[in-house]
């Protein structure tokens, strides 16, 4: 049954992969909600990948949202990007267990969110550049027709060169499309997530750029716009209780006083509940704070 389901949904065949063929794996990195991730090698080439393995049946629960729809699945978006701040899939299929895969560069360094909670130095003197370089990932999402859908701390990648940053995770990945806005796609992570996407209303890539504001706004001061967990999703129960992001968020002066004030601005205008009123792009958030050197005045 799954595998009917995938065999559709993965277009353009290919010969299966036998993952014990071809990879020696290493070590187990991540465990997330829909796969697994090991560090591994290829013993065809002796490089050293970064290897998703996705639950075939978690995968087609999510997909099924989209019945109907000529969506592409993670690994079809994931492959098109070759940009310096997003991270390499060089290759995705399904494996001879009928398991989508995903082979990408493997990165070493650390997930932003880890560093935010460990208050890392790596981050001082390196927010802005952090933030700039997220932003150009996500206009290059943006810009090739697609809606991320989870923007936060953790799909952020600091690379061990303590400057590269490269945005992760296409998991839960749409294109830009109304078909794909109708209301009711609630998937992201709960205290990033827009207020539109929470009370199951039309969305579009603003949705994105609510998420990278909270995310930039936790970069710089280490709190929330709002207090941590009042969105809260229960996926557990039928009913599904939702505090949306409603109001304006706590001035980011108030934990960062010396902040420069177009800084300031732009995040703020990220925030804005009202997809109306919020910053309309990418874009727009890069020329906002265009002349900004430094985050704080000095």
């Amino acid at each position: 049954m799954i595998w009917n389901k995938l065999s559709q949904l993965f277009r353009g065949g290919g010969k299966p992969l036998d993952v014990q063929a071809r990879f020696e794996l290493l070590r187990e990195a991540v465990t997330g909600t829909m796969s697994r991730f090991f560090m591994a090698r290829d013993r065809q080439t002796g490089q050293i990948v970064g290897l998703k393995i996705i639950d075939p049946e978690k995968m087609a629960q999510f997909e099924q949202r989209f019945r109907g729809l000529k969506k592409p699945w993670e690994g079809e978006i994931a492959v098109r990007f070759d940009h310096p701040n997003i991270v390499r899939t060089f290759e995705c299929g399904w494996t001879t267990k009928g398991e989508p895969y995903l082979v990408m560069e493997y990165l070493q360094g650390a997930v932003i969110s880890h560093l935010l909670v460990a208050q890392d130095p790596r981050l001082e003197g390196r927010r802005l550049s952090i933030l700039r370089q997220a932003a150009e990932a996500l206009a290059a999402v943006h810009e090739a027709g697609f809606i991320h859908h989870d923007v936060c701390p953790r799909n952020l990648f600091l690379l061990e060169d303590n400057e590269t940053v490269k945005l992760i995770d296409f998991g839960l990945t749409i294109p830009a499309t109304p078909e794909f806005c109708r209301p009711g796609n609630r998937t992201g992570t709960p205290d990033y997530m827009a207020p539109e996407v929470a009370r199951r209303q039309p969305a579009d890539q603003r949705l994105d750029i609510f998420s990278f504001g909270v995310t930039a706004y936790e970069i710089l001061t280490g709190q929330l716009p709002w207090p941590r967990g009042t969105t809260a999703l229960n996926r557990g129960t039928t009913a599904i209780a939702v505090m949306a992001h409603s109001r304006p968020g706590t001035d980011i002066r108030e934990y960062r006083p010396q902040i420069h004030p177009d800084l300031a601005k732009a995040i703020h205008a990220c925030i804005e509940p009202d997809p109306n009123r919020r910053c309309p792009s990418v874009r727009h958030f890069q020329a906002m704070i265009r002349k900004v050197e430094h985050e704080d005045i000095r």
